[in-house]
């Protein structure tokens, strides 16, 4: 009986090692994927979307987004309304000062001796923590570059630098992906233009030190060829998180559902309405670096409670139910987001942002890419009228104030020239530095900080500053689309 067991079980492992020697079919012709005999479709195999380092997954779904809190602001521009926010990837922690010099160290080895004004143009602003009436020269010369503050959040950083960052995390992530692949080698010596960059790869405009191709099974090819998106080996574009998906991601709500039903509609990122802890070990320490009170940061000696004067360690306190530290205080931080007033109104509720500015690439007359700039990198445009005409979705590449006004309710109606649509479009719906802070620039940072009290850490506040300016309290941190399934695949 046990050898005609042993002999069934043979068999049976001999079917299944044979069966799964078959090529995949497809099952909308019936031809055979990945055979050089019939054309050679390549399909790689997928089957999940690797976790970029520093990530974590977080579960999308529907939440209402904006105020919570009583609004003591009475600036009315954060309306509560229900909105859908799809999976995506947010950074577990800010991006520290230890990230961003390794940051300023490559741009410095790699463009410094002839783009020096690359290297300087990545620099935080380190005077932000200048006060006319405070002694802070210790953290201007010491905060950004000292070893004991290499994990704490990096500031002085503005919009624009930020998401410069995120963009060479990009390329540097699916750099290290290739040579850990085999398909490329390390290269110590990159300069200038001689940079790895994702575009440019993807564009085959990239001649770096490649170690090995993929195989190529178009008959017509030419046999090695260079890895596509769809090989699913590189990694999507870090970037900031927009609006939307900060504050889905700060208050959790993972944590806080049974079934379909929200048990507490949270103001912080932690259940109550108080900023202590109620764990017995910790019982009344703050659960984030907030400012409790004038003059009072970090509470008594012998007791400091918060234990910050300033920023603490990214890690110091405890993360929410995603697992994402500092999502309430420490520092406040940069979205994608452009500020309206009236976003919450405007936007849609699926995935809400306000700030596309629709772009492609830089071709030639016969649909080429052209070369890569100076730095190595793919050259983008905005996509013209022309180009758009026939689209149902959008007609114009820059569409920030969309739904943001019109010609007849903008403040310079009916001034020479403004019944022309092009000149129109580009006119202020507001008076930028007359009555109002509001332009294209101003740029929404989320969350509270060290210097902030308690009421700017409920997550539905909202505040802005204009893209290019940066303070001692605003850091910020990546995120990453989720591609495929919103769980995982099964």
């Amino acid at each position: 009986m046990k050898k005609q067991i042993f002999y069934l079980l043979a068999v049976f492992l001999i079917i299944v090692s044979l069966s799964s020697c078959e090529k995949e079919l497809s099952r909308g012709t019936g031809w055979e994927y990945n055979n050089p005999r019939n054309g050679g479709f390549q399909v790689a195999p997928f089957i999940e979307q690797e976790t970029g380092p520093g990530l974590v997954l977080i579960e999308g779904g529907t939440f209402m987004m904006g105020r919570t809190e009583q609004d003591v602001t009475y600036n009315w521009d954060n309306i509560p309304r229900r909105a859908t926010v799809s999976s995506f990837y947010m950074d577990e922690t800010e991006v520290t000062n230890l990230f961003y010099l390794e940051y300023l160290y490559w741009i410095e080895r790699v463009f410094g001796a002839d783009y020096p004004e690359v290297a300087a143009k990545a620099l935080p602003d380190t005077l932000v923590w200048r006060d006319r009436l405070a002694y802070n020269e210790p953290y201007v010369e010491l905060y950004m570059r000292h070893p004991a503050y290499r994990d704490y959040p990096v500031v002085g950083v503005s919009w624009v630098q930020a998401t410069d960052y995120c963009v060479w995390r990009t390329d540097r992530v699916n750099e290290m992906i290739l040579i850990r692949e085999g398909i490329l080698d390390m290269d110590a010596n990159q300069f200038n233009e001689e940079n790895f960059n994702t575009d440019a790869y993807l564009a085959g405009q990239y001649e770096g030190m490649v170690r090995q191709d993929l195989i190529d099974l178009n008959p017509s090819g030419f046999g090695t060829r260079k890895v596509r998106m769809e090989d699913g080996i590189l990694l999507p574009r870090y970037r900031l998180p927009t609006e939307a998906e900060w504050e889905f991601a700060s208050l959790g709500l993972i944590g806080n559902t049974l079934f379909e039903r929200v048990i507490e509609r949270r103001l912080y990122p932690w259940n109550g309405h108080i900023t202590r802890t109620d764990r017995y070990q910790n019982m009344g320490d703050f659960v984030d670096n907030f400012k409790r009170g004038r003059g009072d940061h970090m509470g008594v000696a012998g007791n400091l409670n918060d234990g910050a004067d300033i920023t603490n360690h990214v890690f110091q306190y405890w993360p929410n139910d995603y697992g994402l530290y500092g999502m309430a205080g420490n520092v406040s931080e940069w979205v994608m987001d452009v500020f309206r007033p009236l976003s919450m109104e405007d936007m849609s509720d699926f995935r809400p942002f306000r700030g596309n500015v629709f772009q492609t690439q830089v071709r030639d007359d016969d649909g080429y890419i052209e070369e890569k700039d100076t730095l190595g990198r793919i050259m983008w445009r905005d996509v013209t009228i022309e180009e758009s005409i026939d689209r149902r979705n959008y007609r114009y590449s820059d569409n920030i104030n969309f739904l943001d006004g019109d010609q007849n309710s903008s403040i310079y109606f009916g001034e020479e020239g403004a019944a022309d649509d092009e000149e129109a479009r580009n006119k202020l719906m507001y008076e930028y530095s007359i009555t109002s802070m509001i332009n294209n620039k101003a740029r929404v940072y989320k969350g509270g900080n060290w210097e902030d009290r308690a009421y700017w850490m409920v997550a539905g506040t909202r505040r802005y500053l204009d893209e290019n300016q940066s303070t001692r309290t605003i850091g910020f941190r990546c995120a990453m689309h989720r591609v495929g399934s919103p769980v995982g695949n099964f």
